[in-house]
């Protein structure tokens, strides 16, 4: 299986898709099914929310997925499990998106530790404070998984600097301010980052946070950007246990959005 930084370099030809999704939501055996689904779709990476109380960093929707996982008993082990159980068999690399709190409360060793057994190949902390960051980064570099950190608009360009020289497998790039959900303009300010990370570094770049639509999608195809992270447009195709339609509804949609990359990238040549 490839790395993150592997997946992301070699999409120069084309534009990688990383859906997100909330472990437990609605219930484990459907996250593996959803994993192994999206996988199937030829999805280039997974994203795996470890729920969490207070996860300040997410919108409504996702702060539900979590709630409700959270209520099914969901937590660290069972999610290791889960991971352990569909990882074998998957050609698409996994992100463990997790909060700070749960690393300092299991034993921030032992949670880098356990979480490389599973075959997770990167983990992405959005509070982890950068200039705590020396110690987890050291366990990532020793266990082999691409620690991930987050520019946020408002970002200096010297801060932003020391986050690309730290980040490993990718840089993600926050697409506004304030938490996760839909959101419809890119700000002039993201693009400018774009711009500016691309001149300092060849590290590869994603964005993330408030991208909701194809159309969204596609705008953001035309920027100097390896891939795009969704997220509550794909909890809230998941919200409805009773559906039997929901893990078709994601394949569908995967698909859909893939058609729609490929289209436009057979018509508009990439650039700014």
């Amino acid at each position: 299986m490839f790395t993150i930084s592997q997946v992301l370099q070699h999409s120069s030809a084309k534009f990688s898709l990383i859906p997100f999704i909330t472990a437990g939501d609605p219930d484990l055996y459907t996250t593996a099914e959803v994993i192994q689904t999206l996988d199937y779709a030829r999805v280039d990476i997974i994203e795996l929310g470890l729920p969490y109380s207070v996860p300040l960093a997410d919108g409504p929707v996702i702060q539900a997925a979590s709630s409700r996982a959270l209520s099914k008993k969901t937590h660290f082990k069972t999610v290791l499990n889960l991971i352990k159980s569909v990882n074998c068999n998957l050609n698409t690399p996994l992100v463990l998106f997790t909060y700070y709190n749960p690393l300092l409360s299991y034993g921030t060793f032992k949670f880098i530790q356990y979480i490389s057994y599973t075959g997770i190949q990167g983990i992405l902390i959005p509070d982890l404070p950068l200039e705590e960051s020396e110690y987890v980064l050291h366990l990532c570099y020793y266990f082999n998984i691409e620690l991930i950190f987050l520019v946020a608009p408002t970002s200096t360009l010297e801060r932003t600097k020391k986050i690309v020289n730290k980040t490993s497998g990718c840089i993600y790039l926050v697409s506004k301010t304030g938490v996760t959900g839909t959101y419809s303009i890119l700000q002039r300010r993201v693009q400018d980052l774009i711009n500016y990370i691309t001149y300092i570094t060849k590290k590869p770049l994603i964005v993330g946070f408030g991208i909701s639509t194809v159309e969204q999608v596609v705008r953001l195809c035309k920027l100097k950007i390896q891939g795009v992270v969704l997220g509550s447009i794909f909890v809230s195709k998941l919200a409805n246990k009773k559906s039997k339609d929901n893990v078709k509804k994601v394949f569908s949609f995967c698909q859909d959005i893939k058609q729609k990359i490929k289209e436009y990238k057979k018509s508009t040549p990439r650039g700014i």
